[in-house]
């Protein structure tokens, strides 16, 4: 990128031989060695030296392969990321209320966070969901609920996002059609489907079946999807989960891109044309601590994923090359301790993630290291995304900080790292086997093992937690849910089940069984149980049954 760089190393050695050894010897640095978050050494300085390539093969321009400085040609001057704030407790009438809080105070897409027994694929009241209602999100278990999550709420006119894994082709049908209930066809319906259920043996361990049965069922929705919701996602790829488990920056962002070179290969070996599919595929990362080495990753994952799409798997549509990603702030960086400052330190990610170019961010709120997000803080939340689009003056330009030499040898080192790891998890046979050797789960728990020894050491500072402690106590409100909402729900749940007609559900039931058992697409099938409302563990049990349920295999 610069021709004379002899000249540059004659003058660095200069430097540092007089300026910088002066300095030093009146000043010593703070520590012996700086690193990231991750653990990896930040030099002193960075130089025209540390670049390497030239400059339209690996930064380009924005719009164009290979895509490092964003997809589209004006990004945020053309049009802002969409705020989609993570939502979801209790009943559907209170996340309802919550969605409709959040769009009159300008959100402007929807994420659903469901409960713990609807990610597992149990009714609200069946015995394994006893204590769980509503907790880490809503209690969805029959298309009624569906019906009245989004009740008042245009689904042609909004975007959805839905984090749910195991059931989520089941949970997709529910909402296509809540949809049809409203007048709107499958065509018109934009959003995404988490349906990652690779994370899910890496990281967060919701899963159900073995792995082989559970990829049939994203191929199948990746295929109806493709066929006949051409504004929907129905995936996104998660990185975020594996982050909080404990994943390195590099670990993220190369285990994120293999888990989505993965399901390109099975949607091929399905037989669907690359570019029927690839364009509609989506991502989700995590936005940690470490604001360069964060912008730095979602640079590099753009260019990677774009040369893999053209070179390896050749696609021919330059959408299919794209990268399009949402963003969150991460969970596991907040603490309970002077949960206040939290405020701080999801502005400092949303920050990277909008200058890394992210197409959609959550932000997290100030209390949720201790409860579900109240009104008060999920509007701070909100407003800080708020703030960065509209007061801060980086939307103004494209990728304001290409041409960093920090920023570009970091995006260069993440990406050797990205691609060691592929070379190792190829050794091991791809993906699948890699995570059933327990390849993945042992390289995120070393990484969460040096994190933590960093901040018992001190060696990384965590203010409120290991330096700067306050002994106060907590002032934030908590959200405070419906203690009648359990009832309600389990009487709702009873009533969908005498009201319906049990005949139609046990036919739909039968066919889903013979498909399931078969190749068939099992979608129109769960589509069919869903309208004659089948419920969600009625619908996962006909699954349980055909498939058998996972046990992950010991690893010491």
């Amino acid at each position: 990128m610069y021709q004379d760089l002899e000249r540059i190393a004659e003058a660095y050695k200069r430097w540092e031989e007089t300026t910088l050894k002066d300095n030093l010897c009146r000043q010593p640095e703070r520590y012996e060695e700086f690193i990231t978050a991750s653990g990896e050494p930040v030099q002193r300085l960075y130089t025209p030296l540390d670049l390497e390539g030239d400059y339209l093969e690996k930064i380009g321009f924005p719009g164009e392969y290979p895509f490092t400085r964003g997809i589209h040609p004006t990004m945020y001057r053309g049009r802002l990321w969409t705020m989609r704030m993570f939502a979801g407790y209790g009943t559907a009438e209170e996340t309802n209320a919550r969605f409709k809080y959040l769009l009159a105070h300008g959100e402007t897409g929807l994420s659903v966070a469901f409960d713990l027994p609807t990610l597992m694929g149990y009714d609200t009241d069946a015995p394994e969901a006893e204590g769980e209602f509503g907790k880490c999100g809503v209690a969805v278990s029959s298309l009624k609920d569906m019906e009245i999550l989004f009740d008042g709420i245009p689904l042609d006119k909004v975007t959805t996002s839905m984090t749910i894994n195991s059931p989520a082709a089941v949970i997709w049908a529910m909402y296509i059609a809540a949809a049809e209930k409203q007048g709107v066809r499958m065509d018109q319906l934009g959003g995404t489907i988490q349906n990652d259920i690779l994370t899910e043996y890496i990281a967060q361990k919701e899963y159900l079946f073995p792995p082989e049965p559970s990829m049939r069922l994203v191929v199948d929705t990746i295929e109806f999807a493709s066929q006949y919701l051409p504004k929907w996602n129905p995936i996104s790829i998660s990185g975020y989960h594996i982050r909080e488990a404990g994943a390195t920056a590099a670990q993220e962002l190369a285990f994120t891109l293999a888990d989505g070179m993965e399901y390109v290969r099975w949607c091929l070996r399905r037989g669907l044309d690359i570019d029927s599919f690839a364009p509609r595929l989506s991502f989700f990362f995590n936005c940690h601590n470490d604001f360069l080495e964060e912008i730095a990753k979602f640079r590099a994952a753009r260019r990677i994923w774009a040369r893999e799409m053209r070179h390896t798997f050749g696609a021919k549509n330059p959408r299919s090359w794209w990268m399009r990603f949402h963003t969150q702030t991460a969970g596991c960086t907040l603490t309970a301790q002077q949960p206040e400052i939290n405020i701080v330190r999801v502005a400092i990610q949303a920050l990277a993630a909008v200058l890394g170019g992210t197409q959609s961010l959550h932000t997290n709120s100030l209390d949720e290291a201790l409860a579900l997000p109240s009104e008060f803080a999920v509007t701070i939340a909100l407003r800080t995304q708020q703030i960065i689009a509209y007061e801060s003056g980086v939307t103004n330009t494209v990728d304001p900080l290409a041409g960093s030499y920090v920023i570009e040898a970091l995006t260069d080192r993440l990406e050797r790292q990205a691609y060691e790891y592929f070379a190792r998890i190829e050794a091991l046979g791809g993906v699948i086997p890699a995570i059933e050797a327990g390849y993945f789960q042992k390289e995120i728990a070393d990484s969460a093992y040096r994190y933590q020894r960093e901040i018992d050491e001190k060696r990384r500072i965590i203010v409120g937690v290991n330096e700067f402690v306050a002994d106060e106590p907590i002032r934030v409100p908590l959200l405070k849910m419906d203690p009648e909402g359990y009832r309600r729900q389990c009487e709702r749940l009873a009533r969908v089940r005498a009201e319906r007609d049990n005949g139609a559900v046990g036919q739909a039931l039968d066919r889903l069984r013979i498909a399931a058992q078969g190749t068939e697409n099992v979608m129109p099938h769960i589509l069919r149980a869903v309208r004659v409302y089948a419920t969600l563990q009625e619908i996962m049990d006909v699954f349980r049954e055909v498939f058998g349920l996972y046990r992950e295999p010991m690893v010491l």
